[in-house]
């Protein structure tokens, strides 16, 4: 593992990139470099200029640098991606899925890392000769596989001895379930024999007890119909009586009738008749009087 640790092959790599954005990075400070110099050469020709026409020149100073920094970082951005693409399509052709923690390009300690290596690769490529290094190339789409190709046979072979492992297992396994089955299908025709003998006990105890069932059926038939006559008659006993009742209670009105005609026939009753009505005459003659 080298200083970023990643392997030789991808640190070269890594190298060749950040001499690409060293690169880019010294045109765009001479770009802002130039847009002051155009500046000075073209606008800085007086000896004194005022307030305004400081704050025209560092506007139109500020709008240039923005318009050219601007441009380099989009550029940067877009060199990225194109740079991540190649990766990226690289992996896709051995069915890899590359993931990026965008977290750590802010990570302070890591870029003081990358920092500190570029200026050591810078100061130690400044002490090798001034020639222009071959830049490695990213390498072929079929290159470099057979490396990962073992990796994944060595993998698969693991996994095949695994899973063989594990299906001895599941066949001791399924052997002493057939073993298991076996005596509990055993249990189980034991198990109905006995139920059998049970089942024909209680048919012969169902057959007693139906009939037992019948018997008090029939009593309690007979009990009701026994019953329902009883109360027929007493229904039939309670009518005629009624009507009876309804008889006398009319014999003895007629005789209270009579007997009061009886009485109203006696002297007794005349003689006290006369005297009532004696008694009223005086009374209401009393009235008159007592009015005058």
């Amino acid at each position: 593992q080298a200083e970023l640790g990643i392997n030789e092959h991808h640190q070269n790599e890594v190298v060749s990139y950040m001499r690409f954005a060293r690169f880019k990075r010294g045109m765009c400070l001479k770009t802002v470099d130039s847009c002051f110099q155009d500046l000075k050469d073209s606008r800085l020709v007086e000896e004194t200029f005022t307030v305004d026409e400081v704050i025209d020149m560092l506007d139109g100073l500020q709008s240039v640098v923005h318009s050219e920094v601007e441009s380099e970082l989009i550029n940067t951005t877009y060199t990225n991606v194109l740079l991540l693409r190649q990766l990226f399509s690289q992996a896709e052709k051995w069915y890899l899925k590359l993931q990026t923690d965008v977290s750590d390009l802010e990570n302070r300690e890591l870029l003081d890392q990358v920092a500190e290596f570029e200026k050591s690769e810078y100061t130690s490529s400044n002490k090798k000769s001034t020639a222009e290094p071959i830049k490695p190339k990213l390498a072929p789409l079929n290159e470099g596989g057979s490396e990962l190709l073992n990796k994944t046979v060595a993998y698969l072979q693991e996994e095949n001895e695994k899973l063989k492992t594990r299906l001895r297992t599941i066949e001791t396994q399924a052997t002493a379930a057939l073993d298991e089955k076996s005596k509990l299908e055993k249990s189980l025709r034991d198990l109905q024999m006995i139920q059998g003998d049970q089942k024909n006990n209680a048919n012969q105890d169902i057959t007693e007890l139906e009939n037992k069932v019948a018997a008090l059926k029939s009593q309690f038939e007979k009990t009701l119909n026994d019953t329902t006559a009883n109360q027929k008659f007493l229904e039939e006993d309670l009518v005629t009586t009624k009507h009876n009742l309804l008889k006398v209670q009319d014999q003895l009105s007629t005789a209270e009738k009579e007997l009061e005609k009886k009485f109203q026939q006696t002297a007794a009753y005349r003689n006290m008749k006369e005297i009532l009505t004696k008694k009223n005459e005086q009374i209401k003659d009393l009235r008159r009087r007592l009015s005058k």
